[in-house]
């Protein structure tokens, strides 16, 4: 009999593209997957994503934790989730946020994997400034989510370490890197542009950084994602072509192009965005911010996350220099080879073996 794992994610950004990435590689393992949706309803495209999964997908109409307006809305939502969880006989559960276990009881052992956290994301991008009065109780009840799962798991060692001084944490979350398949096939043929891709609206990505570097550009500079978000907050551009919210394939299309990709994020817990790009064998130029000197150091151009001026100048640079640009579209694809779904899933389905063969060690003594 398969075992029965029961996850939450959410349709907003990378959450999505992690969880079909997992349920497809962790059904060879001999799991039954559902999947618990908070936040939006899934686009059309996305839940056709889901059925080619084989997802089995619950649109609970829950909030996330993060657009929650006090705690009170947070602790229920965790507890639906443990009925839900119940309800379809899970054997282990996984959150997308370690929050959401605050004062939930779910009587099965309970993974969190912490894709992003507000307290950290502030730190990294508004460090200068004093943290939001609601930040109190958001701070608290993500302490006592930590307390209370049996196994965190972070996406990098940056992020990893990140969560463990923001929270004081003994000992530093579980790594486990994210895996993506290739959107596509890559051209043998580069094109000159420019290329971003993301959460545009989302002041973590730092995408202003790219509209002021496209302005200096002699190239288009494309940038796709949604420029308003689920919170109401809402990005504009000048220089940037902004594609909206556009379907994979689109992305996959610009992707096989090779173009220079780009990325000044100052937040980014792993970044699927710019593994999607190095899969596909585009060059990368990147914000020198840690994670992305883990992952990429050795395979990307790095710049500092301020100098706007600086991305223009390293785009340029590379735009110019086919060898160069080659060479690196090569090394960033060669480098994006191990972060693949199937060592994901492997990594995960050893977790989850542990975490089932502890709890029936605690029943049995």
């Amino acid at each position: 009999m398969n075992r029965r794992l029961f996850l939450t994610a959410d349709s907003v950004g990378g959450v999505w593209q992690y969880t079909t990435e997992l349920v497809r590689a962790l059904v060879p393992h001999g799991w039954d997957i559902t999947v618990a949706l908070l936040g939006p309803s899934p686009s059309r495209v996305q839940r056709a994503m889901a059925d080619d999964a084989s997802i089995t997908l619950i649109d609970t109409g829950l909030l996330l934790d993060w657009m929650a307006p006090d705690a009170a809305i947070v602790t229920e939502t965790g507890a639906a989730i443990a009925r839900l969880a119940s309800e379809h006989r899970a054997d282990i559960v996984q959150l997308n946020q370690p929050a959401l276990a605050a004062g939930v009881t779910f009587g099965v052992p309970v993974a969190a994997v912490a894709h992003s956290c507000v307290g950290t994301w502030w730190q990294a991008v508004r460090s200068t400034e004093p943290e939001p009065a609601d930040f109190g109780w958001q701070t608290a009840l993500m302490q006592r989510g930590l307390s209370t799962v049996d196994a965190l798991i972070a996406p990098s060692h940056a992020f990893a370490n990140a969560l463990q001084v923001r929270y004081a944490l003994p000992t530093s979350p579980t790594v486990i890197y994210n895996g993506r398949t290739p959107l596509g096939t890559r051209s043998r043929a580069v094109h000159d542009f420019a290329f971003t891709a993301g959460r545009l609206w989302d002041e973590g990505k730092n995408v202003a950084t790219l509209d002021r570097a496209a302005a200096r550009l002699g190239m288009p500079f494309k940038a796709a994602g949604p420029i308003s978000g689920p919170n109401g907050e809402r990005a504009a551009f000048e220089h940037l072509h902004a594609l909206g919210r556009v379907d994979e394939h689109v992305i996959a299309n610009c992707l096989s192009a090779r173009p220079v990709f780009v990325s000044a994020a100052r937040y980014e817990p792993f970044g699927l965005a710019v593994l999607e790009a190095a899969l596909a064998g585009c060059p990368l130029i990147l914000s020198d911010i840690p994670t992305f000197r883990e992952l990429w150091d050795g395979a990307a151009v790095f710049v500092d996350p301020d100098d706007s001026a600086g991305f223009a100048c390293a785009i340029e640079e590379l735009a110019g220099d086919v060898p160069q640009r080659l060479a690196l579209g090569d090394l960033a694809r060669r480098q994006a080879e191990r972060f693949t779904p199937g060592r994901m899933a492997k990594d995960m389905n050893a977790l989850f073996t542990d975490l089932l063969a502890t709890a029936g060690r605690k029943v049995a003594a």
